[in-house]
C-alpha cells in the first residue's frame, strides 16, 4: 500500500482489531449472506474474499462505535449492502483487464474500491476521500489485510482532477451515491484517460438524474455506454430486493481544461 494521505488524528486504540464484534451466530448471517448475494449476482469470489471481508466487516463495525462510518451495522446488511454491491461494479465491467488503473471518489468507508481490490487484487486501486479519519481507518483495514495494490489519497475531488498525477490516469473511475450525476461526471469524467469509463453506482429510480446529466456527458467528452439494472438480496427487516442502477460513461475526448470547476461555481451553476 501507499499513501499520500495526511491525517492529524490519533490512531485507533490498541487492540481494537482484535476485539471480536460478531459472534459466531452473527458471523454465520454475514457468510450466508455474502455468499447468498455474490450468487444471486452470478459472479464468484477468490477463496481468500470472504474470510478478507469478514475482517473488514469486523474492523468497520467495530471503528463504527466511535467514529461514524456505516449506518448499516446488521451483519448480514453489510454484507449485502456494502460488499456485494461494491463487488456489483464487475457485473457492469466485466471485462475489466488486469493491471487496469481503478480510482474510487468519495470512497468512505471504502466502498466500493475496497472491495474491489480484495475481489480483484490484480487491479491497481485508488482510494479517494476529503476526510482524514476514514482514510485513517482505510489504512489500518488495507494494513490489516495485507493488501499491496491499494493507494490511498487525501483530497477534494474536484482538486485531485486537477492534478497531472491523475487527471486523465484511469482505465475505470467508480463513485457510489456521492452526489447528484452531473456534479459525479464533473468530479469523475477528468480522472479518466481516454477510451476509460466512469461508473456511477445508483439506487432507485434515476430517469431524472440521467436526463439531466446530458449536457454534462457532452460538456465533458463522455456518454452514456451501458445502463445496467440489477437488484439485491433482501437483507433485514425489508422483505423486497433493493433495486440499484449502474450507468457506466465511456470516455471519448480529453476533458477541457476548465474541468472541474471549483466547489462553488459547481454548486452554484450545475452543468
Amino acid at each position: 500500500m501507499t499513501t499520500s494521505t495526511s491525517p492529524n488524528d490519533p490512531p485507533p486504540q490498541a487492540g481494537e482489531a482484535d476485539d471480536p464484534i460478531l459472534t459466531a451466530p452473527a458471523a454465520a448471517r454475514f457468510f450466508a449472506a455474502l455468499d447468498e448475494g455474490i450468487t444471486h449476482l452470478g459472479l464468484s469470489l477468490p477463496p481468500t474474499a470472504p474470510n478478507a471481508f469478514f475482517v473488514y466487516a469486523e474492523q468497520l463495525l467495530q471503528t463504527n462505535r466511535h467514529t461514524n462510518l456505516t449506518r448499516i451495522t446488521a451483519p448480514d446488511e453489510v454484507a449485502v449492502k456494502h460488499f456485494v454491491d461494491s463487488v456489483s461494479v464487475l457485473v457492469a465491467c466485466p471485462d475489466l483487464p488486469p493491471g487496469a488503473r481503478v480510482a474510487d471518489i468519495g470512497t468512505g468507508a471504502g466502498f466500493p474500491g475496497l472491495p474491489l481490490a480484495i475481489v480483484r487484487p490484480d487491479l491497481n486501486v485508488t482510494l479517494v476521500d476529503a476526510l482524514a479519519k476514514r482514510l485513517r481507518f482505510l489504512e489500518s483495514v488495507v494494513e490489516n489485510l495485507g493488501l499491496g495494490n491499494v493507494t490511498l489519497v487525501h483530497g477534494r475531488a474536484e482538486d485531485v482532477g486537477r492534478e497531472a498525477v491523475h487527471r486523465e490516469r484511469y482505465d475505470l473511475v467508480v463513485a457510489r451515491a456521492v452526489a447528484a450525476l452531473p456534479t459525479l461526471l464533473e468530479w469523475c469524467a477528468p480522472l479518466v484517460r481516454v477510451g476509460g469509463r466512469f461508473l456511477a453506482l445508483k439506487s432507485g429510480d434515476v430517469d431524472d438524474e440521467l436526463a439531466a446529466a446530458v449536457k454534462a456527458a457532452g460538456a465533458l467528452g463522455v456518454r452514456l455506454a451501458r445502463d445496467v439494472a440489477l437488484t439485491l438480496p433482501p437483507v433485514g427487516d425489508d422483505p423486497a430486493p433493493s433495486a440499484r442502477r449502474l450507468l457506466l460513461y465511456e470516455k471519448l475526448a480529453p476533458t477541457p481544461v476548465r474541468f472541474p470547476r471549483r466547489p462553488a461555481e459547481i454548486k452554484g451553476r450545475p452543468l
